[in-house]
């Protein structure tokens, strides 16, 4: 059960007083089960937690990589948008097998830099110190080692896929293509596999990878009936605002301070939408403009959450209306607003757009 359900009983305050008046609660039927998924998705709930540990793990070894750089005087982030990608991953290793030629690391670069060899040579003119380097070394073994944990947990993770019933077959009603394709390649394909499972391809909805599929099903199951309805839902997540009401004023609307896994995953989401061409993008721009960054985020998650669960109860495929959609039901609505407001103050207004108007 939620223990914020209770937790400003008075009076109740000790741990053998507190559970005696939950259990005493319990037997009145007046407290609600806490949201628990089955047993089998609790199982890959905790195998994608310890993923996302390993991953977190392997994150702080690229700080590390990062300092014994700096200290280096070695700018390879001034020249790279991502140190640990393919060039350089092969300029570190190639430093650490004792390379000091700042020409030679730089004739390492891959074709989609922009960055010339002679800038990223540059970058590369230091003071090459032993301990530095030796804290290096320790950083990219300790990286490289990290990442093959993960290779494993994926690789046990996929195997514990294939134990769900499928829902669908991906045989008879194939994924329709993706415009992006995904980067993740760690699984065979983990896109059909979540289709298999839900029946529902949630990676249609803009803004959603496999990697937030996967940890929002994770999280939350494959049964929608633990939610009666969508409302239901995006309050679990906190998503929603969360009126504080005394004495008949609402003193905060603002949402309830949770730590939901599900719930970031569909905040990452409504950040990706900054650029996208979708309407969820004109949606998110469109609040952004008004109210800012934060707000826009947790409302575009919001509506997010409400597009998930209604393909999860309906099975139905989503179809996206376009990043004009959303902008001209606010024009529809504001045109609204001013022809009632004349209305009422006993006037017919009559709007016209402009361009006729000067014709």
């Amino acid at each position: 059960m939620n223990a914020r359900h209770v937790k400003n009983v008075p009076g109740r305050k000790s741990d053998v007083s507190d559970c005696q008046w939950l259990q005493r609660l319990h037997t009145y039927g007046l407290l609600s089960a806490s949201f628990r998924p089955d047993d089998q998705i609790c199982v890959l709930r905790s195998y994608w937690r310890h993923r996302a540990n390993l991953v977190r793990y392997a994150s702080d070894h690229i700080q590390h990589m990062q300092k014994a750089l700096t200290e280096m005087n070695l700018q390879l982030h001034k020249v790279l948008s991502n140190v640990t990608g393919v060039t350089g991953m092969n300029i570190i290793r190639a430093i650490i097998a004792g390379e000091r030629d700042p020409e030679k690391l730089a004739l390492m670069r891959e074709h989609g830099v922009k960055n010339t060899p002679e800038t990223i040579a540059k970058a590369l003119e230091g003071d090459y110190r032993q301990e530095h380097l030796f804290a290096l070394k320790q950083a990219v073994e300790l990286y490289d080692f990290y990442h093959r944990q993960i290779a494993a947990c994926d690789r046990e993770i996929e195997r514990y896929l294939h134990t769900f019933e499928a829902k669908v077959d991906p045989v008879q009603h194939p994924l329709p293509k993706r415009k992006k394709e995904n980067r993740y390649q760690s699984f065979t394909d983990l896109r059909t596999e979540l289709y298999r499972m839900s029946g529902v391809d949630f990676t249609q909805i803009p803004g959603l990878d496999v990697v937030s599929v996967q940890t929002i099903l994770s999280e939350i199951g494959l049964d929608p009936g633990k939610f009666p309805t969508e409302k239901h839902f995006v309050s679990w997540l906190g998503l929603c605002p969360n009126n504080r009401i005394t004495g008949g004023k609402v003193k905060s609307t603002k949402t309830r301070k949770t730590v939901n896994r599900a719930a970031n995953a569909f905040r990452m989401a409504a950040q990706a939408l900054a650029s996208s061409n979708s309407g969820l993008g004109g949606f998110y721009r469109r609040i952004r403009a008004r109210l800012g960054s934060p707000k826009a985020i947790t409302a575009t998650a919001h509506k997010l959450a409400r597009i998930f669960y209604r393909m999860w109860t309906t099975g139905q495929a989503y179809t996206d209306l376009g990043s004009d959609y959303y902008e001209n039901r606010y024009k529809e609505r504001v045109l609204r607003n001013i022809t009632k407001r004349a209305r009422e103050l006993g006037y017919n207004a009559v709007l016209q757009p402009i361009e006729q108007r000067v014709a």
